[in-house]
């Protein structure tokens, strides 16, 4: 089954939400700033997505700037500042089986999904 971690505020989810129920496929759709991923869920979201942590970072949000920007962290203390703060966490991403990407492309989700 195809998972989507959406926020339901930003165009682009919302694009890639559309894209995926319009295929037809089965999907759950993952409100990550209602539920954050816990630590273990987003070790594993990132070897899916083959990135580090720091990749997966919305890097312009104002909590990131004001809290961690200029500071050396180590990927452990980058993935606590995302779980704890889900709004830091790159979207949509979309999960099929082992693998993820991350859907801000609508011709990269179509040939995934």
């Amino acid at each position: 089954m195809i998972q989507i971690y959406h926020n339901p505020r930003c165009g682009k989810s919302r694009n890639c939400l559309a894209l995926i129920a319009d295929s037809g496929k089965e999907y759950e759709i993952v409100k990550y700033l209602e539920h954050p991923p816990t630590i273990a869920q987003l070790v594993s979201l990132l070897k899916k997505l083959n990135k580090k942590p720091l990749e997966l970072v919305r890097q312009k949000e104002k909590i990131w700037i004001d809290n961690f920007k200029d500071k050396t962290l180590t990927d452990d203390e980058i993935i606590k500042a995302m779980t704890e703060n889900p709004i830091l966490i790159e979207r949509p991403i979309v999960i099929n089986g082992d693998k993820a990407i991350i859907g801000r492309e609508l011709d990269k989700v179509a040939s995934f999904i």
